[in-house]
């Protein structure tokens, strides 16, 4: 019989409310990052999640969408705008004509170089106060 996890406690509460305050800190930064470079805080995440696909370059359709947590059609209308501007191209896949390959273009390559380098220095001021609380139960 498994044993009811114990109730939270006024240190839990501090600890998840720090934690939530400290991601929304980062998340403020990277809207404020991204605007500044005359994109949209969804672009700049379609970017690194472009580039930073496990194993390669590029990455399909659904494969952002899971990423992003996001539907399927929102992530095509997502791409098609990052298109428009230069950042990104669509290409059939070789291997399944059926999926879409997502692939930087140089301009996004060097956007996403500038901001990757923001946040990476902002992760490093956050050291020691970003930490994932420890919830007993």
């Amino acid at each position: 019989m498994k044993e009811a996890p114990r109730a939270l406690n006024k240190t839990d509460f501090e600890q998840l409310s720090a934690f939530r305050y400290q991601m929304r800190r980062f998340e403020r930064f990277s809207e404020h990052a991204a605007q500044a470079e005359g994109i949209t805080p969804l672009q700049y995440l379609l970017l690194l999640h472009i580039k930073g696909f496990p194993g390669r370059d590029w990455a399909t359709i659904g494969e952002l969408a899971e990423r992003l947590q996001a539907q399927h059609h929102g992530v095509v209308a997502l791409v098609t705008r990052c298109e428009s501007a230069g950042l990104v191209r669509r290409q059939a896949s070789e291997s399944d004509r059926r999926q879409v390959e997502v692939h930087l273009e140089k301009t996004g390559e060097r956007l996403l170089a500038r901001l990757a380098a923001l946040h990476r220095a902002e992760l490093k001021s956050l050291e020691g106060s970003f930490t994932v609380p420890r919830i007993d139960l």
